[in-house]
Formats: structure tokens, C-alpha cells, sequence
């Protein structure tokens, strides 16, 4: 019995251990003695993703870790490096996690391999101010010794302790001043205000943090039309989350808002257009405070943009009737995600227009009367316009000047525009004032590419009466020589 346990031991220890070698063998003396002196880096190692997948301190740090003598195991000839410093923190890291046969192979791995092309490739792979090393190694993010997966909420990358990890230098004045003055290093402190920092120190992991946006490894200044914070992939980046229903299932938002304001006129000119003008959803949620704006925020955050539009509102009947029923202002007649282009056909009373969703005939009969006459003067404003382009056109094509009426062509529609503008005071006279400016133009072009076009016809007119005139002179004068020939012929 006691001859087959023995066996049975030896069976299971020769199975467990590398080949020719005992457990003494094997044994990290160098954690052992690090241990044995009370060593913080010791007791983090014990706890390390690395230590639980069997390697030891000479993987990392070099040398010999089976040997007991320190002289031995520190032996340079051994590969001893001892404390990494700078670009190597990294490139002894990328040992392992850039090499398919040790990760995949060896350990199973589903982790990226490309991590050290991509912090190389990032703002973090930059050069320091030292000049010899880059800005951010792995360290700097992972910690040293006692690294864990990023899903154990003790890591320093894990979703709720990562805003903290990068703040550690982008909260810091004087570290970020040496590499772009021009960066806030109050990011952290907004971050808590937004509906994502609340919820993220209230302990929910779900919740976007720096990594969520700004990626990882790959992280791009927010210049770089590569970065997932440029304005036309922004809205791609917030839609990773909430267009997801899934995801967003619980938190009571929707997740059609990309949907939306991709065909919306903001959304077909960033997206579409390349417009970088044009607002992406940090433009109006906010960058690191983001936070979805209240009722009375949503003129404040259209008006930092449309400020004549948000003034006139702002000084018209409809602001203290906005208000009385709480209402948001530009939201309430233009949406929010689905903004549509601010066409002739949402004024006045007619089918599609906003103005009829209150104003009726039989009720509030003032609002209804002014929305029709607006609307009244605003196509008869665009009849106008096409009537004095067609004729200038016209003239153009028979070959008259008409460059001082093409130029005046501008100012009609400057005041067709303007009179979408000046919708937002409700207020008829302002509207007719603009309108009126738009008909006189108008009128003064038309009347000088008609006269243009009468000179033409005058011309060619004269042209042929004048021709007609020549010739009758021509063949009297012909017939005058002929008969004096004739005569001075008799003569003879």
C-alpha cells in the first residue's frame, strides 16, 4: 500500500513538473527571498495574473529564479536586467503579448496581439520631454506587479476605476503642461457631474469612461480624423452604446438616436458632408459633463449655435407661452435628434406645417392668422425670386449685361432667408419688413432685365430696319447708275 502511494507521488509530481527538474528546481527563489524580507512587489506578484499563470520574476526581469544564491540568480550572463526602464517596460512586455506562439499557443489567449503597434502608434507612443522614451508605457496604465484582468475590480483599468488611473496625469498642471498646455486637466472633475460619472461612481460598470470613447491602446488626439472622438466619427463612437437596445435596456433612453440624426440636416452634414461646422453629439451633450439637456437647456445649448434665431424667440409672444406649459423651446417645433432642414413648408397652416399643431381656425385665431399670412408672403417672395431669375437668365442668353441684376439676385434670396429667420419673433411686421426689402429688389430686377430684353428685341428691330433701308438704297441707286448708262449709251 504504502509502495503504490509512494509510486502514485512520483507519477504525479514527474507528470507536473518540467521534465529532469525537481520542485526546488523550479521554485521563484527570487519571490521566495522577496517574501522572506517583507517586499510590497512580493506580496502584489502573489496576486498576479502573470504569478497564477506560472511565471516568475525572471521572466520579466531576467536572470536565473531557480537559483538560491543571489549572486547567481542577478547573474547578467543569466539575462538579468533587473528594473526595466523606459521604451524596455514595454518592449518586455511585448515579449509575451505580441508573440502568437506564447499567448495563443502556450496560454490560450483571446487578447489582441497587436496592443504595443497600437500605444506606439497612439498620442501616448510619443516621445516624452526626455527624448528617450515614449510619453506612456503599459505600466502606466497596468501597474507592475500586481496586474490583474481588466474585469477584476481591483485593476486599475477596470470601467470603474479607470477614470482615476488616467486622471493620475491628466488632472496634473504641471505634467500636462509639458506636453500640450492647451489640454483641460479638469476632465475628471466634469466627468463626475455627467450622467456617466454619476453613474459610474455610483458603482454601475456599464456606463461610458474614458476608454469607452477615447479606446484604449489606440488612443488618437481628437484631431486626428483616425481618432473615435473626430466630430464625423463621434456620433458612430456614442452610438457603440446607445444604439445598442440591449445595452441600453434598464437606463429608460432610447436607442434610435443615431438613426435619427443621421438623417437629420445635422447629421447629413457632418456625416454626409463632412461639414465639421455642423454639430456632432458632444456639441450639444457636452464632451466629459455630458449630460442630456432639460427643458429650459435646449434653447441655451440650439442658441449657442443659432443665437439671432434663440433672441428673437426669446422677445416673442411664444416664450411666456412656451414656458406656462413648459414646453422646450426650438425642440418643440424642430425636434431634437431628427432636426429636419428648416424648409417654407413648416410655416403657416397648411398640411406639414408646425404652426397648425396649435394654432387652428377656431382657436387661437391670432397665432393662425399670422402663420397664413407669413406663409402667404413667403411664396409669393419665392414666386417673385423665380420669376426675376428666369428673366434675367433670358437676357443673360441673348447676349445683354445683366451683371448688376444677377448681383441683386443675392439680395432677394439674403431676404428669403432672412424671413426664415425672422419667423421666430412671430411677429407679422418684422416678417413683412424683411419680405417687403425682398419684393423691391425684386421688382427693380425685373424691371431691369426686362428692359434688357426689350433693348434686345429693339436692336435686332432696328438691325432689320436699318438692313432693309440699305438694301432698298442699294438696289434704287443700282437701278439710277443702270439707267444713266443707258442714257449716256443713247447718247453715243
Amino acid at each position: 500500500m504504502s509502495q503504490r502511494f509512494a509510486l502514485t507521488s512520483i507519477s504525479f509530481l514527474f507528470f507536473f513538473l518540467p521534465f529532469g527538474q525537481t520542485a526546488a528546481q523550479t521554485q521563484d527563489q527570487c519571490l521566495s527571498c522577496h517574501e522572506a524580507i517583507e517586499d510590497n512587489h512580493a506580496a502584489l506578484f502573489k496576486k498576479d495574473i502573470h504569478h497564477a499563470k506560472g511565471l516568475s520574476c525572471a521572466d520579466c526581469h531576467g536572470g536565473d529564479s531557480s537559483k538560491e544564491e543571489m549572486e547567481a540568480a542577478m547573474d547578467p550572463k543569466a539575462g538579468f536586467i533587473g528594473v526595466p526602464k523606459g521604451d524596455r517596460i514595454s518592449a518586455t512586455c511585448a515579449k509575451c503579448h505580441s508573440n502568437t506562439a506564447i499567448m495563443v499557443k502556450k496560454f490560450n489567449s483571446v487578447l489582441p496581439l497587436d496592443q504595443m503597434e497600437l500605444l506606439t502608434t497612439s498620442v501616448h507612443g510619443n516621445v516624452s520631454t526626455s527624448g528617450k522614451e515614449h510619453i506612456a508605457q503599459c505600466t502606466s496604465c497596468h501597474g507592475a506587479h500586481g496586474i490583474v484582468p481588466k474585469t477584476n475590480r481591483s485593476s486599475p483599468v477596470h470601467s470603474l476605476n479607470l477614470p482615476s488611473t488616467c486622471a493620475k496625469c491628466h488632472a496634473n498642471a504641471s505634467f500636462m503642461r509639458t506636453y500640450n498646455p492647451g489640454l483641460p486637466i479638469d476632465q475628471l472633475e466634469k466627468y463626475w457631474t455627467s450622467v456617466h460619472g454619476k453613474r459610474n461612481r455610483n458603482g454601475d460598470p456599464k456606463t461610458a469612461e474614458c476608454a469607452s470613447c477615447h479606446g484604449s491602446h489606440e488612443i488618437l488626439s481628437a484631431k486626428d480624423p483616425r481618432s473615435q472622438v473626430y466630430p464625423t466619427k463621434l456620433p458612430v463612437t456614442c452610438a457603440k452604446c446607445h444604439s445598442d437596445a440591449n445595452y441600453m435596456r434598464g437606463y429608460g433612453i432610447d436607442s434610435d438616436q443615431f438613426e435619427q440624426y443621421a438623417q437629420s440636416v445635422h447629421g447629413q452634414a457632418l456625416l454626409e458632408k463632412k461639414d465639421l461646422g455642423a454639430p456632432a453629439c458632444n456639441d450639444c451633450h457636452g464632451n466629459h459633463g455630458a449630460a442630456p439637456p432639460g427643458v429650459e437647456s435646449v434653447s441655451k445649448v440650439c442658441g449657442t449655435c443659432h443665437a439671432l434665431n434663440a433672441e428673437l424667440f426669446s422677445a416673442s409672444p411664444h416664450k411666456k407661452a412656451f414656458d406656462a406649459r413648459k414646453l422646450p423651446e426650438c425642440e418643440t417645433c424642430h425636434g431634437n435628434h431628427e432636426i429636419v432642414a428648416a424648409k417654407d413648408e413648416l410655416l403657416g397652416v397648411g398640411e406639414g406645417a408646425v404652426c397648425a399643431w396649435c394654432h387652428k381656425e377656431n382657436s387661437n385665431v391670432k397665432g393662425y392668422q399670422v402663420a397664413r399670412m407669413m406663409r402667404s408672403l413667403a411664396d409669393s417672395l419665392i414666386a417673385q425670386e423665380e420669376t426675376a431669375i428666369m428673366l434675367v437668365d433670358d437676357a443673360e442668353q441673348k447676349g445683354m449685361e445683366v451683371g448688376e441684376a444677377k448681383f441683386k439676385l443675392r439680395e432677394i434670396r439674403q431676404a428669403r432667408l432672412e424671413t426664415r429667420t425672422k419667423v421666430h419673433s412671430f411677429n407679422l411686421d418684422q416678417f413683412s419688413e424683411v419680405a417687403t426689402r425682398g419684393f423691391e429688389t425684386a421688382t427693380t430686377v425685373e424691371a431691369e432685365a426686362t428692359d434688357a430684353i426689350d433693348q434686345y428685341f429693339f436692336r435686332r428691330w432696328g438691325l432689320l430696319i436699318a438692313s432693309l433701308i440699305i438694301t432698298i438704297l442699294a438696289v434704287a441707286l443700282y437701278i439710277y447708275i443702270r439707267r444713266i448708262e443707258k442714257q449716256q449709251a443713247l447718247n453715243r
